[in-house]
This record gives C-alpha cells, sequence and structure tokens, in this order.
C-alpha cells in the first residue's frame, strides 16, 4: 500500500496551539510572519490566528498551498498539476514533475556554498566514537558508493535492503539509492533472520548493505550470522551482500561469490551523478512492526514526501539552514528514515546520529551532554526516553552538569507525554517541550471509522477522504 501523509502531516499538532495560548499569557514572545500560504515559524511562536490561517489554507486550497511550499525543492522538470487526484487513496502529487532526493539533500548544498557546514554529526558513545562529516564529504561518500551499487547490477527501480546500526554508513546507502533511483528498504538492526528473513521473501532486493557488527552497551551484536540466516530462510536470494566492516575490530565476510567488502570497492569507485526520477518514484519501502501480523511494506513516494519534510523543518521545529537538529531515534523506523536522514538535510541543516542509549551510556546525563557539545537547538525524542532519565537522575544532578544554551525547543512524540514527564522535562531542560504526538494510531482508528460508515451509508469515496 503507498500512503502520501501530505495532508495528514500538515495537521500540525494541537499541543502546538496550546503552547501558542501561552504564549500570549506572558509565557513566550508571540510573533507571527506568514508568506502568502507557508507559514514560517522559524524559532518564534506565532499566534494562534497565524495557526488558523496556515492551517485553512491547506485545507481549503491544498493545490495552492503545496505549490507554494514546493517551490523550495529544486526540480529538473516542474510539475505540471500539483495534486493528480484520480484515486482519492493514492494522491499523485506535483504530478509530471522530475527531481532527486539525493540531489536535494546534498549536492545543492555543496553548490549553494554549505560545501564545509557539518551534515551529520556522529556521536557513538558505546564505541568512544565522535565524527563530524561535512555535505562536500557525505557527497563524495554517497556518490561513490551510489558507482559502486551500479557496478554491481542496481538499477532505477530495484530495491535495496539495507540491515545497519546506527552508523553513518547506513545514511551513506539510503542516500546513494535515493541518488540513482533505487528505492531502499531499511530494516531496524534490532530484528533477527526470521523477521529479517521474511521482509527479504517480500522485497526481493537486487542487492543487500549491512554491517559487521553492532554494539549494545555491554556486548557486540554480530550481524553476518543473522544475515545468513536470513537469507537461508527467506525464498529470495540477493545477488550481492555489501559488508561494512566497522573499525578496529576483527573483519568479517561471507562466501565468496555473495560478498563485497565496503572498503575495497569504495577504494577504486567514481563519482556518480543524480539521477532523474519521477514525482511517484518510490524512495522507500518501510515494513510494519508485524505485530498484527505479517508485516505490511510502505511505499513512500518522492516529490510530497520531499517538500512535506522541508516544509516541516521551518514550520514546525522552528529552524533555519546551518541550525543543529537532533532526532533521538533509530533509522530503522520512519522517525529516522524521516528525521534524522531526509528532513534535516533537504533543509540544509545538521543532523545528530547518535549511537547511544537515554541512561547507560554512560549515565542519565547522556542526552544532556549530546545537546550541549554539539549545540542542538532543537530536539525530537519519545517520553519513554525522558521517563528513563527521570527514573535514574529525578533531580537532574547529572544533566545539570551540561549548560543547554542553544537549545530553544524540545519535542515529544510517539506517544502522549503524562503530565508528571511533561513537567519534569520543561524543568530540567529549561526550554518549551512540544507534545505533538504524532497521532498514528488515530489517524487509523478514524479511517477504520470513516470506512465503516462509507459502506454503510454508501458515501462515494471522495468524501471519506476530504473528511480524513
Amino acid at each position: 500500500t503507498q500512503i502520501t501523509w501530505l495532508s495528514v502531516d500538515l495537521k500540525l499538532h494541537v499541543d502546538f496551539v496550546q503552547l501558542q495560548n501561552g504564549a500570549r499569557t506572558g509565557g513566550f514572545p508571540a510573533a507571527a510572519n506568514t508568506l502568502p500560504f507557508v507559514f514560517q515559524a522559524s524559532r518564534k511562536y506565532a499566534s494562534d490566528s497565524a495557526y488558523t490561517q496556515v492551517f485553512s489554507a491547506a485545507r481549503d486550497s491544498p493545490e495552492t498551498f503545496w505549490s507554494e511550499a514546493g517551490q523550495s525543492i529544486h526540480w529538473f522538470e516542474p510539475w505540471t498539476k500539483t495534486l493528480h487526484m484520480v484515486d482519492p487513496v493514492f494522491p499523485d502529487w506535483f504530478s509530471g514533475g522530475k527531481l532527486n532526493m539525493c540531489y536535494n539533500a546534498v549536492d545543492r548544498h555543496v553548490e549553494s556554498g554549505r560545501g564545509d557546514q557539518p551534515a551529520i554529526i556522529y556521536d557513538s558513545p558505546v564505541t568512544g566514537t565522535k565524527q563530524i562529516i561535512t555535505y562536500r564529504e557525505l557527497q563524495d561518500q554517497v556518490s561513490r558508493l551510489a558507482q559502486v551499487l551500479v557496478k554491481h547490477g542496481v538499477q532505477k527501480g530495484d530495491l535495496v535492503v539495507i540491515y545497519m546500526p546506527m552508523l553513518p554508513q547506513a545514511m551513506f546507502t539510503m542516500l546513494a539509492c535515493a541518488r540513482i533511483g533505487a528505492p531502499h528498504s531499511l530494516i531496524f538492526g534490532g530484528f533477527a533472520s526470521r523477521e529479517l528473513a521474511v521482509r527479504i521473501t517480500h522485497a526481493k532486493p537486487k542487492l543487500m548493505v549491512t554491517a559487521s557488527f553492532g554494539i549494545e552497551p555491554g556486548r557486540r551484536v554480530q550481524y553476518i550470522p543473522l544475515v545468513e540466516k536470513a537469507i537461508e530462510l527467506s525464498s529470495h536470494r540477493p545477488s550481492k551482500v555489501l559488508i561494512f566492516n566497522r573499525p578496529n575490530m576483527e573483519r568479517v565476510s561471507m562466501s565468496s561469490e555473495i560478498s563485497l567488502d565496503w572498503d575495497e570497492e569504495m577504494a577504486t569507485a567514481q563519482p556518480h551523478d543524480c539521477v532523474s526520477v519521477p514525482s511517484n518514484h518510490p524512495l522507500y519501502v518501510l515494513y510494519t512492526s508485524g505485530t498484527t501480523g505479517t508485516p505490511k511494506g510502505i511505499v513512500r513516494d518522492t516529490a510530497g514526501y520531499a517538500v512535506m519534510l522541508k516544509w516541516t523543518m521551518s514550520n514546525i521545529y522552528g529552524l533555519q539552514p546551518g541550525d543543529v537538529w537532533w532526532a533521538a531515534s533509530d533509522l530503522g523506523w520512519v522517525v529516522g528514515h524521516s528525521y534524522i536522514c531526509y528532513a534535516p538535510l533537504l533543509h540544509g541543516n545538521t543532523t545528530i546520529l547518535y549511537e547511544g542509549k537515554p541512561v547507560g551510556t554512560p549515565d542519565p546525563g547522556a542526552f544532556f551532554r549530546v545537546l550541549s557539545e554539539h549545540g542542538a537547538c532543537s530536539m525530537f525524542t519519545a517520553p519513554t526516553a525522558i521517563r528513563a532519565i527521570r527514573q535514574q537522575d529525578p533531580e537532574a544532578a547529572v544533566g545539570r552538569k551540561y549548560p543547554l544554551s542553544r537549545l530553544q525547543t524540545l519535542f515529544v512524540a510517539g506517544e502522549r507525554c503524562d503530565v508528571e514527564t511533561l513537567e519534569w522535562a520543561k524543568k530540567s531542560f529549561g526550554v518549551p517541550i512540544l507534545d505533538h504526538w504524532w497521532q498514528t494510531g488515530n489517524i487509523m482508528k478514524h479511517y477504520k471509522l470513516w470506512t465503516a460508515l462509507s459502506r454503510f451509508l454508501f458515501i462515494k469515496e471522495s468524501i471519506w477522504t476530504m473528511l480524513l
């Protein structure tokens, strides 16, 4: 099933409005700066009327609204119709346009003079590693990796499975796939062989990319035996498996007919240009967890996703290009795809890639340290992480060792944030806490409700789609 969530994602966040209401009563300085339709938050809290204006514009004139937003993306060929609604369940956004996600996330920033700006800050307390990767360095790595994929038979439309821990190389691979128009399916590194096999069988990847080890506090996870077992269990066999061997650890491989070594392949690779793809070209397939049955592959297309993500970075998260942003999630989940990798890079931000835990790597001050050390302006995390920190450091004594002079806002989502956790976070981090929920569960419940009603009342699809 292919889902484009432009309208859903636009429903901003109820608690954002509540925060804005607080601004008018002295909580925060209020300001509004609106373009014709594109709402500019940029670190300031807009009035309720500005929120209403932008929400109404997107609801009542979605084509006009998203046409304005689409101007911020680089197009190889402009679109001819902003919203092509042949099937209301599968809207076709920016029909006729051609673009490339990797070009918009990487190359355009190098060309516009941001080449020396950090694109990724890799912080791995589990290995004691810290690395800054500039946009120019990112372009070099991604373009050469794209050539490696092409060399081994990956073409536009071929799918690549990525099974890696929280490493920069996982992001390189996502972007390299996007560069050549090969959809990727990044599978959470915590899944065991059987779960991996189910996804390989369904996705039928041309090639697979993995790493030698994952690192958890106190132990190493050997990825290669997991991959070998998954391929054995799967009815599909990828033609090659590209293996990134982590530095300062023993080198591993698979059988010679399938195994490729990352370092050896990259040593001779030449840069590969970005490939132009249609607006509705699939960017990735992300599988559901499978807790309710067989995992379902959700296909995310390119243009609508790119426009929406870039729009949110300034209009919801209040960031400007160059700001440091941290989404404390995992690349294997949709939050990681969207807000560790694509959204911040599309917007020209510096994104933090963290290989660690809220607590235990090494202590409950870990989040505070990362925010302080890297000068993050805004952060996204789940209430569960905040609760874990609060449980081990109820007075935030460890966290207060780290000044958070640049932090302006902390967003929590994925589940409801209880009042006690919200108030503790506000006091401990010293910034507004915006609980924006990401109400996927409620959306799906409403979807099922309207589907049932439409069957009962014989309401046409166009009506319940509009209501959704």
